[in-house]
């Protein structure tokens, strides 16, 4: 269940990093550049739920393994920051 709970949230850290990228990457300049507003839209409701869904996961795995504070807030700050679940993901690898 421990490991489990840790490859659940490497993998939903490259999904949301993923999501967004592409919001910032694709979606973002569709909207602005090319009046595309709902690329913005979709890509940015599935990102929000994959963010909702990376802190339930960083809550499991903060109490399954008693993570303390200071490494909750980098994996909390990693999901504020373009490529920042890909580097964590390499520190829990």
């Amino acid at each position: 269940m421990l490991k489990k709970s840790l490859n659940a949230l490497r993998y939903i850290g490259w999904a949301e990093g993923s999501s967004f990228l592409i919001l910032l990457l694709i979606a973002m300049p569709l909207k602005y550049f090319f009046d595309m507003p709902k690329a913005v839209l979709y890509v940015g409701m599935a990102h929000g739920a994959l963010f909702v869904l990376y802190l339930l996961s960083l809550a499991w795995v903060t109490l399954l393994h008693r993570w303390s504070i200071g490494r909750v807030f980098v994996a909390f700050i990693a999901a504020f920051i373009p490529f920042g679940p890909f580097l964590l993901d390499r520190r829990l690898r």
